[in-house]
């Protein structure tokens, strides 16, 4: 059905188009798009200022033609190949050293010199462990004394930040659970046999 109307639709498009061509060719001129107010605004100053202005740009002026038959455009670009000014001769020194550059530390290049307000972050991370394994002797007064940070900067940084704690499992402590589960267990039963016995002694 869809077909059918798809079909249909094409060609009643299609019915006397080259009439309807030929009648929208011999219009004079197309109706003009709507304009802006801006737009209209702009036009009125400029036909203020030269009333003749609409006939000016539709009329062929010979001089500006003469004076662009006058234009040329040359272009002085040169090709520049530079593998012919490089030495093409055998003798150059390959470099001496083939080793890989290696990544750094903490993933980039850490400054020589740093200002003071500012800490790099093998600082911050020597500091935050510093004060996470003994609070009481690395303050934050002491930390922003030897580091010449402001104090409430540490503090804030103390507060939020601390560094990674390996845990590491003891292997013998599962053994130790269950062992340990085990013996309450025994010790629980024989309670229960111990009043069991009891309770049959006095019947």
């Amino acid at each position: 059905m869809g077909k059918v109307v798809s079909k249909m639709g094409r060609a009643i498009n299609r019915f006397n188009v080259e009439n309807r061509a030929h009648r929208v060719l011999e219009r004079d001129k197309p109706t003009a798009a709507p304009k802006f107010d801006s737009n209209i605004q702009d036009l009125k100053r400029a036909l203020e200022l030269d009333p003749m202005l609409v006939e000016k740009l539709n009329k062929k002026d010979s001089h500006l033609d003469d004076r662009l038959k006058n234009v040329y455009v040359t272009s002085e670009d040169r090709y520049i190949d530079y593998d012919l000014k490089r030495p093409q001769s055998d003798d150059r020194t390959l470099p001496l050293d083939r080793k890989i550059v290696e990544d750094f530390e903490y993933g980039f290049k850490e400054p020589v010199r740093v200002t003071p307000g500012r800490c790099t972050l093998r600082q911050a991370m020597k500091f935050i462990t510093d004060h996470q394994g003994d609070p009481n002797l690395w303050t934050p007064k002491k930390i922003a004394a030897d580091y010449k940070i402001k104090e409430e900067v540490v503090e804030k940084i103390v507060s939020h930040f601390m560094s990674f704690q390996i845990y590491i499992p003891d292997i013998n402590s599962k053994d130790n659970i269950l062992i340990q589960a085990k013996t309450k267990l025994i010790d629980e039963n024989k309670e229960k046999q111990k009043e069991k016995d009891k309770d049959k002694e006095q019947t």
